[in-house]
């Protein structure tokens, strides 16, 4: 049975991710988006596989979105009488975020 992989990963995980892949002779299509909790640019791949195939597209996406600590300078504490006072918190982003949905019907036009 096919499968689809809607896989949304951070952008700068996107280029080493589309190499494995096509290194190992899979395709994807390739979406923007925009993550909801940093509003920092994703891209979404729809990558379609067989059920056997899973686990190997599983492997080089673990391979190459890795997740890191990024400083999250969006909260403000205040306008005090000293100055701005800025918090960064340090917050974890990478890796990915996949999606497995059966395919019904498959066709290569």
């Amino acid at each position: 049975m096919m499968k689809l992989l809607i896989t949304i990963v951070q952008d700068q995980d996107v280029s080493s991710l589309l190499e494995a892949l096509v290194e190992n002779d899979f395709r994807a299509t390739k979406l923007a988006s925009t993550g909801g909790f940093l509003r920092t640019g994703n891209t979404t791949l729809l990558i379609g596989v067989e059920e056997k195939e899973i686990d190997m597209v599983l492997s080089l996406i673990k391979k190459t979105c890795k997740k890191r600590e990024q400083m999250d300078s969006s909260s403000f504490l205040s306008f005090g009488r000293a100055g701005l006072d800025v918090h960064l918190d340090k917050v974890v982003v990478g890796g990915a975020t996949i999606f497995s949905v059966d395919v019904e019907r498959f066709e290569k036009i």
